[in-house]
């Protein structure tokens, strides 16, 4: 029988050959690094490049990796769901598998929660300056403005892709939430705010990568996310 890791890493995947290869190596080594047990799980959530085989070809060189496949692109926070579903260990996160934030900040996250110190830990994306990181900053400022008011977050980066949980404080949260695309960060934040739930932050450098197409669309990915917001503030 295998013994239960200390950490798991959801990495969604969505068209991730241009930066596959180079991050998951820097992953498993940083991990490996670590003092801490630890297993991959990749999710793919309806690629249509050559995603799956790179996948499932890491799957092979590396034992501590695993996979799950979305046939149909189904969004961000339904990949991350899967990914926690199919979990093992007692504490999980995810991260982007651009590594546009570093895997070096996952041990400091994994040792607040094995210390108590938090049950839910967040990234807060610092922005290295250039002029597509200044539009993106000014828009998560807004983010943060927006959810702040009419959410009551206390500020917190909550569209931040980059949280690491106590799995079994998370899970009666994970079960409630509505939103399967990019409003599941802010949500799972504040559903767990009102249930109590301690989340802290750790600042963590994001540095926008060049070689790879985002999947984010500034004005589109905006205006679904006010939509989402005041749908969630309807229902809840």
């Amino acid at each position: 029988m295998k013994k239960q890791p200390n950490v798991s890493v959801i990495l969604p995947c969505f068209n991730e050959t241009a930066v596959f290869d180079a991050s998951v190596k820097l992953i498993v080594r940083t991990l490996s690094a670590s003092r801490f047990s630890f297993e991959l799980i990749f999710v793919d959530d309806g690629s249509s490049d050559g995603t799956r085989k790179l996948i499932k070809q890491a799957c092979r060189t590396h034992p501590h990796c695993r996979y799950v496949i979305h046939e149909k692109n189904k969004g961000r926070g339904a990949a991350v769901t899967t990914g926690i579903l199919h979990s093992n260990a007692p504490i999980v996160g995810y991260m982007d598998i651009d590594c546009e934030v570093s895997p070096l900040y996952i041990p400091s996250f994994v040792q607040m929660i094995k210390k108590r110190e938090a049950d839910i830990v967040v990234g807060k994306r610092i922005y290295r300056t250039t002029l597509f990181s200044l539009v993106r900053e000014a828009l998560s400022v807004g983010y943060r403005i927006i959810a702040r008011v009419f959410l009551q977050t206390g500020g917190i980066d909550t569209e931040s892709g980059y949280k690491f949980f106590d799995k079994k404080k998370f899970l009666p949260v994970l079960s409630s939430i509505a939103n399967q695309g990019w409003f599941w960060d802010t949500e799972c934040v504040v559903r767990s705010l009102r249930k109590g739930i301690c989340v802290q932050e750790i600042p963590v450098l994001f540095l926008r990568r060049t070689d790879k197409k985002s999947t984010v669309r500034l004005f589109r990915d905006t205006y679904l996310y006010l939509i989402a917001m005041f749908r969630f503030l309807r229902s809840s």
